[in-house]
């Protein structure tokens, strides 16, 4: 089940902004850039309402997987976490974020990535 669209981060410039202006929280399998949201740059992408809401960008490298089944089989899983873990009341922060998976053998490790994945969602002050 993958993410709404109207949590979706999309667009260059959204991408450009968030590694400019995020803070960063590192793990071992993966590091997340939390930004304050713009949503001035997602105009252009012709939203009809464009909202403050939180956003969400899940980006698996190449170093993780060669195989993209493999790719998008992570990305489900920590978007099926987000969907299920995620209250409205955080669905209303102005915060955009930035996931990127390090290279390394563990994508078959499903209990260790979303454990790591809900520790850097704690730490980072997106989930309580």
């Amino acid at each position: 089940m993958a993410l709404p669209l109207n949590m979706r981060l999309k667009g260059y410039r959204t991408f450009d902004y968030i590694y400019k202006n995020s803070l960063k929280y590192y793990g071992k399998l993966m590091t997340f850039r939390v930004s304050k949201s713009n949503p001035n740059i997602l105009i252009s992408h012709k939203s009809p309402k464009v909202s403050n809401n939180f956003r969400v960008a899940i980006a698996v490298s190449k170093k993780v997987s060669k195989k993209a089944v493999e790719r998008n089989k992570i990305k489900r899983i920590l978007q099926e976490w987000l969907l299920t873990n995620l209250k409205k009341q955080n669905n209303h922060k102005p915060y955009w974020l930035l996931v990127n998976l390090k290279g390394g053998d563990f994508y078959n490790d499903k209990k260790r990535l979303l454990g790591e994945f809900q520790t850097l969602m704690i730490k980072s002050g997106l989930l309580k």
